[in-house]
């Protein structure tokens, strides 16, 4: 049991650098603001949203790389979707019944892993 935790927590120390700059560039290129990005996240403390950005983490916990998982997803089927307008989709409103008018951004910031689950499945649903 203590080598697969072990095992488990050596692949998260090598994610952890990749997953934080693809989600800084997500971030960029979808123009979020630090809250924004610290709800993503599910960050509290900007010390540590800025700490993130310098790379100063020795291994994101699960939830976070769950979290920037169902990031990287959505960004991609968005770009297979939407490939012009894929990163201003996320801040327009939609009528679709999960966002309620509200735009995918809103849903994905609640603060909660499963909206971004829910965003996620959407996107994927729309791919077919």
């Amino acid at each position: 049991m203590a080598v697969a935790s072990a095992a488990k927590a050596t692949d998260r120390k090598d994610l952890t650098g990749p997953a934080l700059r693809t989600f800084f560039r997500i971030a960029e290129a979808w123009g979020l603001k630090e809250q924004e990005q610290m709800r993503l996240l599910g960050l509290d403390s900007r010390s540590t949203l800025q700490a993130w950005k310098r790379g100063a983490i020795a291994a994101l916990s699960k939830d976070a790389l769950e979290r920037i998982s169902y990031i990287m997803g959505i960004y991609k089927g968005l770009h297979i979707l939407l490939p012009k307008t894929a990163d201003e989709w996320v801040r327009k409103p939609n009528k679709a019944p999960i966002f309620a008018g509200r735009s995918a951004l809103d849903r994905m910031t609640s603060g909660n892993v499963a909206d971004l689950y829910v965003v996620r499945q959407y996107i994927d649903a729309q791919r077919g």
